[in-house]
């Protein structure tokens, strides 16, 4: 009788390790290099993509979109990026660095002018920042942050750069130029609108115009020196879907949906 209940302990031990060894093998790592901004929607998103993907570990690393391309030509872990502009897509792509046809336009997003929210500086336009009260504005790293590119373009088309140029704090990402704006370590800051909607100590008091904002786009691909590209399109396509699209609307963004063919 002992000799057939050690029996049974033993099968029953060995169908739990041949269990486990095959929950070992489907498992898969996504590595995902998102923008600064995308920081708390895509947080939201992949924990609830692990959850119906119990298979699936997402490690997201969050950054200025120039600096994730640098650390992505550089061999760093990779397999979905997420720009805050098509700027650092296009750079890959030219280096062949992207999987073909997994190129798509993301998200729609805004650029806003913000100020503290007990802020008692009259700024109520980009103009405004040229007043003698002003005294820091922060912006991103033009050279790497998407946000702070668009923010140039702003302050250029005002005709207000050069007069700025000795007030401006530039930021390694748009996280750092909201932190600083929170803070009232500057008196304003150029930031995306869904930057400024996760924040209860800033205020907006300007939009960035029209044809500024028609060119916020978040472009998503696939790179092609990631691990599994399988999981990569799987983990891309779910980006797309209405479960994340209702995610992407809370904080503010715009899911563009692919063009299909006809």
């Amino acid at each position: 009788m002992q000799s057939k209940f050690t029996s049974c302990i033993s099968i029953g031990l060995l169908l739990i390790v041949l269990l486990c060894v095959g929950c070992s093998a489907s498992a898969v790592t996504v590595n995902v290099s998102a923008a600064a901004s995308l920081t708390d929607v895509i947080t939201e998103i992949n924990a609830l993509y692990q959850k119906e993907n119990p298979n699936v570990t997402v490690i997201a690393n969050y950054a200025g979109s120039g600096t994730l391309q640098q650390q992505i030509e550089n061999g760093a872990p990779a397999d979905v990026f997420i720009s805050a502009s098509p700027k650092q897509i296009d750079a890959l792509q030219s280096k062949n660095l992207i999987v073909e046809d997994t190129r798509k336009d993301l998200l729609c997003n805004k650029v806003v002018l913000i100020v503290p929210g007990d802020s008692t500086l009259e700024i109520k336009s980009f103009n405004d920042l040229t007043g003698d009260s002003v005294k820091k504005v922060s912006i991103g790293d033009p050279d790497s942050v998407p946000a702070g590119q668009y923010a140039r373009d702003i302050l250029n088309q005002f005709d207000i750069m050069e007069t700025l140029k000795p007030k401006l704090v530039l930021a390694s990402n748009v996280r750092q130029v909201l932190q600083y704006v929170e803070s009232s370590n500057v008196d304003a800051g150029i930031v995306f609108l869904t930057d400024a909607k996760i924040s209860k100590s800033v205020k907006v008091v300007a939009d960035a115009p029209d044809d500024i904002n028609q060119k916020v786009l978040y472009p998503v691909a696939v790179i092609n020196t990631g691990k599994d590209t399988t999981a990569a399109l799987a983990y891309e396509t779910f980006l797309f879907s209405d479960q994340a699209a209702a995610i992407f609307d809370k904080y503010g963004f715009t899911v563009i949906k692919p063009k299909t063919s006809k």
